[in-house]
């Protein structure tokens, strides 16, 4: 009986010790390069050039630097019609990406703004949902 209070007394020491008794802390934020190589990559490469003809390069571009709204609501309701990307002409469509939450968009916008040779300020979660909140 004294060997199991020890072995109690000692597990909730440790517990205590190792802070047990916190509340749990905030969910680390998305990481944005992760959710572009899983929703992005595909379309845009690792390397951000596109596919010639087909998928637009996010290199050096006022498309992903220049208006962030306009970059969240291509996120949000996707893009049709021709576009002209650093002097090419892309016709394919690009589908909306709605589906993630704001924290998800705002991750990938931001590492798509700050990486590929880009140096745009990021995107914050609150932004995103601004943007969808009017496009409603």
């Amino acid at each position: 009986m004294k060997n199991s209070f020890c072995f109690v007394a000692s597990v909730l020491v440790l517990v205590i010790a190792c802070g047990g008794n916190k509340t749990p802390e905030k969910a680390p934020p998305e990481d944005g390069k992760l959710l572009f190589n899983k929703y992005c990559l595909a379309c845009h490469q690792a390397d951000g050039s596109g596919v010639p003809g087909m998928y637009p390069p996010i290199t050096n571009t006022e498309w992903v630097a220049g208006d962030k709204s306009r970059l969240i609501g291509i996120m949000l309701d996707g893009l049709e019609g021709e576009i002209k990307v650093n002097g090419q002409v892309y016709k394919t469509a690009m589908p909306s990406h709605q589906y993630l939450s704001d924290e998800q968009i705002a991750a990938i916008l931001t590492y798509v703004r700050t990486n590929f040779g880009n140096k745009a300020d990021g995107i914050s979660a609150a932004e995103v949902a601004t943007a969808r909140k009017n496009r409603q």
